[in-house]
């Protein structure tokens, strides 16, 4: 069952899987919250979004935290909070990240996976989500940018949560980076601004694939 199909009356509704990035206007998700998060690539401008504060941006991401109930990550981004989580639980973010269950999405039944309560999905995603579903109300997908383009592609997300801060970087790892399939997504809820110019948008899926068409002149009787 999908999380947007009715439920029957003897089973609760099913589970959301909802992506959330910090992103600048061009796009880049990549280390938002330090200089050594993830240098990969050469990247210089690790730590971005910190010295831009925004009231709104902070509301949001603690009424998010405090309603999940599952982590989903990618390799990448489960290796840096792995190692950092764990030892910063003296605060809200950190103290439900290290209580809530976590799944890292592999194909290698061999990865490393020393968080406590990890559970490793990515043989079967579509059926493994599907169950992660029946088993949470929230499960959240933080970072990841390489997962977030597959759950993407595959159409396996509930809701997609940008916050674009206004930030150009000219580098770095993109959520959408040439390649990505094409696709179509719709407005939740009207965008919210912060202190800060931040904007918050938050899509769904929409069907069909996006489509070209000739702008029509107004002016034009024809």
């Amino acid at each position: 069952m999908h999380a947007n199909d009715p439920a029957s009356p003897n089973t609760r509704p099913a589970g959301r899987i909802i992506i959330d990035l910090f992103m600048t206007l061009d796009g880049v998700a990549q280390a938002p919250g330090g200089p050594d998060e993830d240098p990969s690539g050469g990247f210089r401008f690790g730590g971005w979004q910190a010295p831009i504060e925004d009231d709104m941006v902070g509301a949001e991401v603690l009424g998010y935290v405090d309603r999940m109930d599952a982590l989903l990550l990618g390799r990448r981004t489960y290796d840096i909070f792995a190692s950092y989580w764990p030892v910063h639980a003296d605060n809200p973010v950190g103290r439900t990240f290290n209580a809530v269950p976590k799944y890292l999405a592999s194909r290698n039944p061999e990865v490393s996976a020393p968080w406590k309560e990890t559970t490793r999905v990515g043989d079967d995603l579509a059926s493994e989500l599907a169950d992660l579903r029946a088993r949470h109300r929230e499960i959240h997908v933080v970072g990841s940018i390489d997962f977030v383009q597959t759950l993407i592609a595959e159409r396996l997300l509930d809701e997609l949560c940008l916050w674009v801060y206004p930030i150009v970087l000219g580098e770095g790892r993109t959520v959408f980076p040439s390649g990505s399939v094409p696709t179509n997504l719709h407005l939740i809820e009207p965008p919210k601004s912060g202190s800060a110019g931040a904007v918050q948008l938050r899509y769904a899926l929409a069907p069909g694939s996006p489509e070209t068409g000739v702008m029509e002149d107004p002016a034009d009787p024809a």
